[in-house]
């Protein structure tokens, strides 16, 4: 009996530490969390205020992606953006990246409701850029994968107008 729970206690104490093991790989990739399938390579930040925050003090202009898991029109846009090498590189170096599954308390991101996927952008003043809009008059800030194009000519805009403006 004495051998028997010795056997049963080290094959505990195994499955522990080998979970414990797989808990703290997990926890290494933090960052892949954050990203949600729009682009691991991007440092995400968490909050909406922490992109404002980073957008002022970094310079650059701040990207928000709102999106849901369960939509398939997000899901569709996710996966062209995630493919995209020019957004990829963009995002990673000349943006505050967001992507957000829940509403902020700022309305000036839902100027024309709050509906999915939608993304805008916030410069470095912190000033909401209702200006730069998608293709669709009926929702203005959406894009669809067939629009990776124009998101890209948005995205160069941004950048634009902080040359510009600043």
């Amino acid at each position: 009996i004495m051998l028997h729970s010795t056997l049963a206690l080290s094959l505990l104490l195994i499955a522990v530490s080998s979970n414990l093991a797989m808990a703290i790989k997990k926890e290494k990739r933090t960052p892949q969390t954050l990203s949600r399938g729009w682009g691991d390579d991007i440092t995400w930040v968490q909050t909406y205020e922490e992109g404002l925050y980073q957008a002022k003090k970094s310079n650059k202009p701040l990207m928000v992606i709102h999106h849901l898991e369960d939509c398939q029109y997000c899901q569709a846009l996710k996966k062209a953006f995630a493919e995209n090498e020019e957004i990829q590189e963009m995002a990673q170096n000349n943006f505050v990246m967001l992507n957000l599954m829940h509403e902020t308390t700022d309305k000036n991101l839902s100027p024309d409701g709050q509906y999915v996927p939608r993304i805008m952008f916030v410069d470095p003043s912190l000033t909401v850029r209702a200006d730069i809009i998608g293709r669709y008059s009926n929702r203005l800030y959406t894009y669809e994968p067939q629009d990776i194009p124009f998101l890209i000519e948005n995205m160069k805009k941004a950048l634009r107008l902080i040359q510009t403006e600043l």
